[in-house]
């Protein structure tokens, strides 16, 4: 009778592989947890040397300061990002369905808590979708505390073009100096510190 293992090393890896793909398929909270899991180990890390904007084409002066949203916060009140000037402004475009949004958040909530009680950091995450309602739910049941808006006005294309999750960085003069499309690990020490730096400018 042989002694050879039921299944070989490669069979077992196929096997777990298959597995994951199912949950994958059948389970999209399983998503997030891998996302959050790749992230962790050193994966998606937002790219802060020499940040600027992806789509600047002349990187020798200052970017236009007349992009702006309208926001409205948790209890209706409007707020526009110009009115934000003297603040380093994190705003996070994010919504209840997207995978990779949810994957981020708690990383963007070890940013703010990293960060600290600071008056001139503001962090603004918002809700595309534009329901509240649905928002402060969704956060509640993530058990996160984030402060979330919804959008009152057109959010600028170099802001966001379609597809979320879209960050930006707005410095203390309201200009965007650093963009990010898709998920990203905001709790990073690099991160954290460029933020710290920019308001100490």
């Amino acid at each position: 009778m042989s002694n050879r293992p039921r299944f070989s090393l490669g069979s077992k890896i196929l096997y777990a592989i298959l597995v994951v793909l199912i949950l994958l398929m059948f389970w999209p909270a399983s998503r997030a947890v891998l996302q959050r899991g790749l992230m962790k180990i050193g994966l998606f890390k937002p790219k802060v040397e020499n940040a600027q904007p992806s789509d600047a084409t002349d990187t020798s002066g200052p970017m236009a300061t007349h992009e702006g949203v309208t926001l409205a916060d948790v209890d209706g009140k409007s707020i526009h990002t110009a009115d934000l000037k003297g603040k380093v402004v994190f705003i996070n475009f994010w919504a209840t369905w997207c995978g990779p949004c949810v994957a981020e958040m708690p990383s963007i909530q070890t940013l703010i808590e990293r960060i600290g009680e600071q008056d001139d950091i503001a962090f603004l995450l918002v809700d595309v979708d534009g329901d509240m309602d649905v928002a402060k739910q969704f956060l509640k049941k993530q058990k996160l505390d984030l402060p979330i808006f919804v959008p009152q006005s057109d959010i600028p294309s170099t802001w966001m073009s379609g597809a979320i999750p879209a960050t930006v960085v707005l410095d203390k003069e309201g200009q965007r100096v650093f963009s990010h499309k898709g998920m990203a690990d905001y709790s990073d020490p690099e991160f954290v510190d460029y933020l710290k730096k920019l308001a100490s400018e």
